[in-house]
């Protein structure tokens, strides 16, 4: 079996979030389990471009991947060379995974794939929700998706990571087959069981990329009503511009003081998922949510609105709560749980087993390779 990954952004990109690091995983997951694994992507790293050799394979953890010059700098990632070693390559491969929507990458290399009678399979990593019909270049979306978009999506199998995201992709298109998988997410080989005392001050944590649709606003207008002591941390990165106009919102709301931002986290974000009581991710849409796995595998309980990918394991499994989208849900959930102290001391006991067994790497990779065989079989 020979699969080609085609992503716009691959790490050392990880100032993208979650999807750059489950694209990674996945294909270093590929590689270890002897699938012939290649990875076509851009040099794009934000607004500048990772510092790589071009137009030439390399060794990046395990997989042999090709970074190609993009010549946008925006989230178009517009690379010729990339689009041309698709078509010349194509038929090289039994399958060929691309990765997100929304981009020139994407879209010109399905298109493609697709013109070469290779089969295809999108993972949309949360692209094609309707939130993000609905918010930025809403025209220009629904322009492509009619003209062109959803031509190709029905030509296409689908991986998705929840059964919220199955049902959105379901809205808008009947694609030729969908199968949920959950991402790889890197876990802590080692992690701590300990319990805590009933803590004097309620330590909050919101840690994603800080981005519109990730809620923090949410979280920061329902501070000034939570009646329990607390401080909030905030670890992550984005444009500085929106940070600035949220600590605006925290200062107007008089609760700046119990903020703590902290910015990227890297080495030592499972120390600090740990030494929390509760993280708090309130998005408008989400996915999946790689750092719910990363909160609950340091046994740190987790409070996600039900736009969350993951709310229905986490309730399934009692493993945290779910709230509405709106700073009075948010402020009430919190209110609740800080009077369920037990709760938050089992959590922190049995999540990390709970994690460590359903988010197995050997098992999860043959489940990858088995959907990859029901493709390439028909």
């Amino acid at each position: 079996m020979k699969v080609l990954q085609i992503c716009a952004a691959y790490k050392p990109a990880f100032i993208y979030g979650g999807p750059t690091m489950s694209v990674s995983m996945l294909s270093e997951q590929l590689a270890k389990a002897g699938i012939d694994t290649q990875v076509f992507a851009t040099t794009a790293n934000g607004k500048t471009e990772l510092p790589v050799a071009v137009n030439l394979p390399v060794s990046v953890d395990g997989v042999t991947i090709t970074y190609f010059r993009r010549i946008t700098k925006d989230h178009s990632h517009f690379s010729p060379s990339l689009l041309r070693n698709v078509w010349k390559d194509a038929r090289n491969y039994d399958v060929i995974h691309i990765h997100a929507w929304w981009n020139l990458v994407s879209l010109f290399s399905c298109l493609i794939a697709l013109m070469r009678n290779v089969p295809v399979l999108l993972s949309p990593r949360g692209t094609l929700s309707q939130y993000s019909f609905q918010n930025k270049n809403i025209g220009i979306k629904w322009l492509i998706h009619n003209l062109l978009g959803s031509h190709l999506l029905k030509r296409c199998h689908f991986h998705v990571t929840s059964v919220q995201e199955s049902e959105a992709i379901h809205k808008l298109i009947t694609p030729k087959s969908i199968t949920i998988l959950p991402n790889f997410v890197k876990l802590q080989e080692d992690y701590l069981i300990t319990e805590r005392p009933i803590s004097s001050v309620f330590k909050l944590l919101f840690f994603s990329r800080i981005e519109e649709k990730k809620g923090l606003d949410l979280l920061i207008a329902a501070l000034p009503y939570l009646t329990c002591p607390y401080t909030l941390t905030v670890a992550g990165d984005g444009d500085i511009s929106y940070i600035n106009e949220l600590k605006a919102l925290a200062e107007k709301n008089a609760v700046d003081g119990n903020i703590k931002w902290v910015g990227f986290q890297g080495a030592n974000k499972f120390e600090l998922l740990h030494n929390h009581d509760l993280l708090v991710l309130p998005s408008y849409d989400e996915n999946f949510g790689n750092v719910v796995i990363e909160s609950l595998s340091q046994g740190t309980a987790v409070l996600v609105s039900h736009f969350v990918g993951l709310s229905d394991y986490i309730t399934n499994n009692n493993l945290g709560w779910e709230c509405e989208a709106n700073a009075t849900s948010v402020s009430n959930m919190i209110n609740l749980i800080y009077k369920k102290q037990d709760e938050l001391t089992r959590i922190r006991i049995n999540a990390p087993g709970i994690i460590a067994a359903d988010f197995n790497n050997d098992n999860l990779i043959k489940r990858y390779i088995d959907m990859y065989n029901t493709i390439i079989n028909g």
